[in-house]
């Protein structure tokens, strides 16, 4: 039979008398090769945990199409434009922003993963996951010397814009609404506007 990765996942965070086990992003990968992670399954490796992502839903998926409409176009060739793909923060962190700009390398990153020092911006897209992207993964990107992250709260209309990462987490953070522009840091000539990544605003 399959493994149920989420119920595992579940217990392991829920049952006080299990001893959480932390992995290393080798011994994740290795999971994955032996068949204990399947291919299809919806999971990231944050802080040492194997953890289950929500469910994509359809003003997500919209959202995350935008992003990657708006940016291709914008982004040429000084910049790789990665979808949900994994970022490898340290040895126990290998996330997978929903967008993520990447230095230009010709192997587009077949022979390794790309790190910190690769990822000119991150975006995560939240519906359901607000308060987890906020409060978990933000930090954790900070930690890891991200430049620069957006995070678009699709219940607020809104995105943050994450600068100046350190260990406390980042530095600068402003908060951009319809009508504003968002400009790339690393890249300045790429700007996208807020509505463009909204979409049209819901008419009720």
């Amino acid at each position: 039979g399959t493994v149920d990765l989420e119920a595992i996942v579940t217990l392991m965070h829920d049952e006080p008398l299990v001893q959480r086990r932390r992995f290393t992003v080798d011994e994740y990968h290795r999971m994955a090769k032996a068949g204990v992670l399947r291919e299809d399954d919806r999971v990231e490796l944050l802080d040492g945990e194997v953890v289950v992502m929500s469910p994509i839903g359809r003003s997500h998926a919209a959202c995350v199409k935008r992003l990657l409409r708006f940016l291709d176009r914008r982004v040429g060739d000084r910049a790789i434009v990665s979808v949900q793909d994994p970022v490898e923060l340290d040895e126990r962190s290998e996330p997978q922003p929903d967008v993520a700009l990447l230095r230009p390398r010709d192997d587009f990153y077949e022979s390794v993963a790309p790190r910190p020092e690769d990822v000119l911006l991150a975006v995560e897209v939240g519906d359901s996951s607000v308060r987890f992207d906020r409060g978990v993964k933000a930090p954790l990107y900070a930690r890891a010397g991200i430049r620069e992250l957006w995070l678009v709260d699709l219940p607020a209309s809104e995105v943050s814009v994450c600068r100046r990462p350190g260990d406390d987490g980042y530095g600068d953070v402003t908060v951009k609404r319809r009508g504003d522009t968002l400009t790339s840091e690393a890249l300045p000539e790429v700007s996208v506007r807020v509505d463009e990544i909204l979409g049209a605003p819901d008419p009720t």
